[in-house]
């Protein structure tokens, strides 16, 4: 079983409010969840965190993985060391069709220059 440490969306249309929950990936946003680890409110100036933080070591002790918010929040509460930024690798982008028809046109003239030369050396013997 896959189990995700994420954020379940509480609160009116245009106020929301979360709490943080352990919750098997499978089961919807707002559905089934294992157990409730805190809230975190976004709209109280600064946004307002509360976590059982024991709770939340054991579970990453035992293999949850936090959702790419729920990690964010638990750097900012100091649970959780930062990720260092790695740059994306460059996409290998394929060969353009103009190469791919270049390089067939010079595989059939390869193939035509051979033919003519053995049947040149046919013809003088």
């Amino acid at each position: 079983m896959a189990v995700k440490i994420r954020l379940a969306r509480l609160g009116d249309k245009k106020s929301p409010f979360y709490r943080m929950v352990v919750a098997d990936s499978r089961c919807a946003r707002n559905g089934k969840f294992i157990e409730n680890l805190g809230t975190y409110d976004p709209l109280k100036n600064p946004a307002e965190l509360k976590l059982n933080k024991e709770r939340v070591q054991y579970w990453l002790g035992v293999g949850a993985t936090p959702t790419d918010t729920a990690r964010e929040l638990l750097v900012k509460d100091g649970i959780l060391a930062q990720k260092p930024y790695v740059a994306p690798r460059p996409k290998k982008m394929p060969p353009a069709p103009k190469a791919k028809a270049e390089n067939a046109d010079a595989s059939t003239e390869n193939a035509e220059g051979e033919a003519s030369a053995e049947t040149s050396t046919e013809a003088s013997a």
